[in-house]
């Protein structure tokens, strides 16, 4: 594809003759260039002499088959016709083609009174705004007139025509005409005249080019030629200061002669010649037409400076630079082809995605820029989603942000789309996928479609990683993992069962001294346990100790990742304990848990299964040595668990209905305090379900906590605490309330007291509304997802509009259940009776 030209202009010549060309004013031209001797085509006859009033009007429609400089891109293509040492012609800068050809569309008026010798050259500029030098010859024709025909030109008509240059590197550039009889030039000489006011910068400049060019060609026996070239170019730069509009195409070009030459053997010049090109680039803004070369010319030294010294901080630059750079370059472009090629922006999306996972902004923020290098039909495009969605699940696991998890999955799904059967990296992508279903999202969630769909992909990353192949023990355990989830939901002894099988023989595939033994002795140490709480396998939880003990051992307390270690361990610990009553397991239970603790910033959604397992070994000692501080510590555990605000709902709502179970059956004076928290924390749960059906199949999960509203009140009513009965009652009658009747809730009183606030609620409500019957009617659980994450969002400006509209006088109720003063308002008209039985 080839680019036209803007604003064509018509340019006319009248060529006054001359016995004796002179030159001057070119630059010096390398016969080296050429392999054959230069030469006008044969069809170009003798002349045919006009009279001196006619002219002949040539239009240079395009260029093509350039041989482009290989030592550096230039920033476009130009014709210069030479006719004298004053007087030349010269065309706008077209852009180069990815085909190596470029559109002009301008025409010249040439005069047959001419001068004996006319000069034709292609030239390529280094600068696309203003020009320092005249640019490299890439192709030139010096035609005396005496052998040129007017006849032979003008016979064409209207059709184009081309003339063929001298070979350039085995191939013959050419140029597209047209040409026609004009009468008259419109006097218009005067601005074909070329100031050269700055002619001693004009030729050290092209005397640098002409002398790099030839380093570049023979570099090992061309030193000399390179130290010339640096010595014209730091003459030009010391003539043109900062204040000079020519100083950043100064500082360009010798540092490009530095990168491609001193920097090969000087490894320390690097440095040098990146701070060159970061100051041509300042002095070239946004919208700068010179701006894309200088953001390549950058690039080019930073992945220079990481294939040396693999600096992280420069290939993050990079990319940075490629991602404002490729929006710059139109498709079809020399630059565009040769900065989106492998050498170029594939380099740095290769090097980005060799990093480690990142979960801060800046590292998700960089990820999202690799994204963008790689547009959909890219082929670096899935490990490009697959490390974002790394990046973001994991600041998912620091910071517990639903949204984060839910563009993962979206990320990871995108990926497995992008790698059907057969793709080599279809078995990673399902796996990863599986992972942030079955454990991040169903643990935070807890959606049982979730969780069975994350181990279909489970079973089918198995299948593509038969037996012999180096993940297969990744595979089996994650699926084992799955499994045990599954059977603490539903109970099926064949999930364990199989689940058991599967981790036994991905350690038998990890033997002594294997990277990942310690991960698959805790699974297996897992699984284990696990039979034993539901089926009461004394061996079992013998074996499990036995080997989280051996996992401990491998993976080393100073490991970052050890508190899971220690904190399963310590729950099997303490189930020993419940069994034997020997106290050094549980003292060592409580002592493993506080080590967890020690090792996890306060925010860490795992913090949560310490405190849960801390608890559990203080209430199994109260129990056997009925010490009142050991319940009280573990009150206090069971109230940082069900509280930690970066852990999923479902397993916090079940550490808040056992905090209600214990405070109860101990007689402990938490347990209002624990029933409030479980209606908080059930009732947030169940508003980021998106439709009637998903709250309903929420809450069944917790069947068993179905008495709670009653057996709250009753606990305040037997705690003399009437006040508290009675906002436990209607707190838990509330969650019998669907979200979608709340949004239904009349709002003619705030209209009068609001009306702005009031149609903002109602038009949320609509959309929120709106979005929950869209996911009810979805059926494919990539779009569930987006509906729900569509959902959440909404459901949060709804609640952010709540929160205002209570902040209003008289609407602090404003959809909440009744308070206490206010049924005692009511009473003063007549008794309320509240009956509450079990």
């Amino acid at each position: 594809m080839t680019l036209s030209l803007v604003n064509l202009s018509t340019v006319f010549i009248s060529l006054p003759s001359s016995s004796t060309p002179t030159h001057s004013a070119l630059p010096p031209f390398s016969p080296t260039t050429y392999s054959e001797p230069l030469s006008f085509p044969l069809t170009m006859l003798r002349v045919v002499r006009r009279s001196p009033s006619q002219y002949i009007r040539v239009e240079i429609i395009s260029a093509k088959n350039l041989q482009v400089p290989l030592d550096r891109i230039p920033a476009g293509i130009f014709i210069s016709i030479n006719v004298d040492s004053q007087r030349h012609w010269k065309s706008t800068i077209g852009v180069l083609s990815s085909e190596e050809s470029v559109v002009w569309g301008e025409t010249v008026t040439l005069s047959s009174d001419a001068s004996p010798v006319l000069s034709v050259e292609i030239r390529a500029s280094y600068e696309a705004d203003r020009m320092l030098g005249s640019g490299e010859v890439i192709g030139r024709l010096q035609v005396s007139w005496n052998e040129i025909s007017w006849n032979e030109i003008l016979d064409h008509g209207d059709e184009p025509f081309d003339i063929s240059f001298p070979p350039v590197c085995g191939v013959h550039p050419s140029l597209t005409l047209k040409a026609a009889v004009v009468h008259g030039c419109d006097d218009q000489d005067g601005a074909l005249l070329d100031s050269l006011a700055d002619r001693e910068i004009t030729r050290r400049t092209d005397a640098g080019h002409a002398q790099f060019a030839k380093y570049m060609r023979r570099k090992t026996i061309s030193r000399p030629r390179l130290n010339a070239a640096v010595k014209h170019f730091q003459f030009v730069l010391d003539q043109c200061p900062a204040s000079h509009p020519d100083h950043a195409a100064a500082l360009t070009n010798i540092a490009w002669a530095r990168l491609k030459g001193y920097i090969r053997n000087h490894l320390q010049d690097i440095d040098t010649t990146i701070s060159l090109f970061r100051d041509a680039l300042a002095l070239r803004p946004q919208r700068h037409p010179d701006r894309p070369l200088s953001l390549y010319n950058l690039t080019e030294a930073l992945t220079w400076r990481h294939k040396k010294k693999s600096t992280a901080a420069d290939i993050r630059e990079a990319a940075q630079f490629y991602h404002e750079l490729l929006p710059l370059c139109p498709e079809g472009t020399y630059l565009r082809i040769i900065a989106a090629g492998e050498t170029g922006v594939d380099y740095v999306i290769v090097g980005c995605n060799d990093l480690p996972t990142d979960a801060s902004d800046e590292g998700i923020c960089l990820r999202r820029v690799v994204l963008d290098l790689c547009p959909v039909g890219h082929q670096l495009r899935p490990r490009a989603l697959d490390k974002l969605s790394n990046a973001l699940e994991s600041r998912f696991s620091q910071s517990g942000k639903i949204d984060d998890l839910d563009e993962c999955i979206q990320f990871r799904r995108e990926a497995v789309s992008l790698c059907p059967e057969g793709h080599p990296g279809r078995d990673l992508y399902l796996n990863n996928l599986a992972l942030s279903l079955g454990h991040f999202r169903f643990d935070h969630q807890g959606n049982p479609n979730d969780l069975d769909e994350a181990i279909s992909f489970y079973e089918e990353a198995l299948r593509l990683r038969p037996v012999g192949h180096e993940f297969r023990d990744i595979s089996l355990d994650n699926l084992g993992l799955a499994l045990v989830t599954r059977f603490n939901q539903r109970d099926a002894i064949d999930d364990i069962t199989r689940a058991i099988s599967l981790h036994r023989e991905a350690l038998t595939l990890c033997p002594p001294g294997h990277p990942t033994r310690d991960t698959t002795l805790n699974n297996l140490a897992l699984a284990l346990k696990t039979r034993y709480v539901k089926l009461d396998v004394s061996k079992d939880l013998n074996e499990a100790i036995d080997l989280y003990r051996q996992s401990l051992r491998l993976k080393g307390l100073d490991n970052r990742a050890c508190h899971r270690h220690l904190y399963n361990l310590s729950s099997a610990l303490c189930s020993r304990f419940t069994d034997t009553r020997k106290n050094e397991d549980v003292e060592e239970a409580i002592n493993l848990c506080q080590k967890s603790l020690e090792a996890l910033p306060s925010l860490h959604p795992d913090r949560y299964f310490s405190y849960m397992w801390l608890q559990e070994a203080y209430l199994s000692r109260y129990e056997v040595q009925l010490n009142p501080a050991d319940l009280s510590l573990a009150v206090e555990n069971f109230r940082l668990a069900s509280r930690h605000p970066t852990q999923g709902f479902p397993e916090r709502i079940i550490e808040a209905y056992h905090w209600t179970v214990a405070a109860e059956e101990h007689g402990h004076g938490s347990a209002l305090e624990a029933y409030s928290t479980f209606f908080e924390l059930l009732d947030a749960h169940l508003a980021t379900r998106s439709s009637a059906t998903s709250r309903r199949e929420a809450a069944a999960a917790f069947h068993y906590a179905r008495t709670l509203p009653v057996d709250a009140a009753s606990c305040a009513i037997y705690c003399d605490n009437l006040r508290h009965a009675v906002e436990l009652v209607e707190q838990g009658r509330g969650q019998q309330w669907s979200l979608a009747s709340r949004l239904k809730t009349p709002v003619e009183d705030l209209e009068s007291a609001n009306a702005t606030l009031a149609r903002n609620y109602l038009e949320l409500s609509k959309c929120v509304s709106n979005a929950a019957q869209s996911s009810a009617t979805t059926t494919d659980r990539a779009a569930d997802d987006r509906a729900a994450t569509e959902y959440r969002r909404l459901t949060r400006q709804w609640e952010a509009a709540v929160v205002e509209i209570r902040n209003i006088q008289g609407f602090s109720r404003f959809l909440l259940p009744p308070a206490y003063e206010d049924l005692q308002a009511a009473a003063r008209h007549g008794p309320v009776i509240i009956l509450n039985c079990q």
